[in-house]
């Protein structure tokens, strides 16, 4: 049990607001949970509104709990790491590794590979375990970020809301584009029928804002390698966006019809090459780029190949 306490200067803020200014490292939903749970006294009495205003001289007493235990059990996966601190650790995810466990992954999972090289990977959330940022897809490789502190975690999820973090992708496609760039603009969401895929779906019948910007890097007869960025972070965006603009990923086992081309894929033609955002506590810009895997270097240069 960590134990905090805080006298007010001010009057008139909010409780949970306050809280919030004066503990940067706890996240306002972290700390409107300890409201609600009776982790807070002010003036040695126990608050469950998060909504009083605080009056200057008051003394607020905040009991954080222990981080819950976490079930998962660490297993000794390498990792390649682009970047490490004490904050923040960067992974280039190989293909064919899931991120966290889910129904039918129960282990051997990025976070049981970071919770091994982590032990002291201090709660999250209130649960001991590592801060998971965003997310790839299992056969999706490349540059993923995982925070090891509340503060970090916090930190970095409000870059990805106000789309000043980079997340830029390499990916090669069927077909080739009519111009060079473009912007696919549609909303998705779980698909009606086939529940393992993500579809187009109307904000009014429950799609998310979703947006991909892209660019020609290298046309390859009738393949295109393209670079994506992310503005949202839907789950399979590129892969739907790519489908739905009639130039799915190649090696998409779900968007895309299976089609030889000499190259044995573990998964879809899709890499998280590039990965910029600030440093949680310096705020100065981080930068990782995670070099091709060797399957996508031997497509490439099958393609190159046949267009020469």
């Amino acid at each position: 049990m960590n134990e905090i306490n805080l006298y007010v200067e001010d009057s008139g803020e909010r409780l949970d607001r306050y809280l919030a200014d004066e503990i940067p490292e706890l996240s306002r939903s972290r700390i409107q949970s300890l409201i609600e749970q009776g982790c807070v006294q002010v003036n040695r009495q126990p608050c469950a509104s998060k909504k009083i205003a605080v009056q200057a001289g008051d003394y607020i007493v905040i009991n954080i709990p222990d981080a819950e235990p976490l079930e998962l059990q660490p297993e000794n996966i390498p990792l390649d790491i682009l970047y490490e601190d004490e904050h923040l650790i960067i992974i280039n995810k190989p293909a064919g590794l899931v991120v966290h466990p889910a129904p039918g992954h129960p282990n051997g999972t990025l976070v049981n590979a970071v919770l091994a090289h982590c032990p002291n990977l201090p709660g999250i959330g209130g649960i001991q375990r590592p801060g998971i940022v965003h997310r790839l897809d299992k056969d999706t490789t490349g540059a993923i970020a995982i925070a090891k502190t509340e503060q970090a975690h916090q930190h970095l999820q409000a870059q990805l809301k106000a789309k000043t973090a980079r997340r830029e992708y390499l990916g090669i496609v069927y077909g080739v584009p009519k111009t060079e760039s473009g912007t696919i603009d549609l909303p998705i969401g779980r698909h009606p029928v086939d529940r393992k895929k993500m579809a187009i779906i109307p904000v009014e019948k429950g799609g998310r804002v979703a947006v991909t910007h892209w660019q020609v890097k290298e046309r390859l007869g009738n393949y295109t390698l393209i670079l994506f960025q992310l503005e949202t972070g839907r789950t399979h965006q590129i892969r739907v966006h790519s489908a739905q603009d009639n130039h799915p990923i190649v090696g998409d086992p779900l968007y895309s019809s299976a089609r030889s081309l000499g190259v044995n894929l573990s998964g879809q033609a899709l890499h998280a090459w590039r990965l910029r955002l600030q440093h949680p506590l310096t705020e100065e810009w981080v930068e990782a780029i995670a070099p091709l895997p060797e399957e996508f270097l031997k497509l490439l240069e099958v393609l190159r190949r046949r267009n020469s």
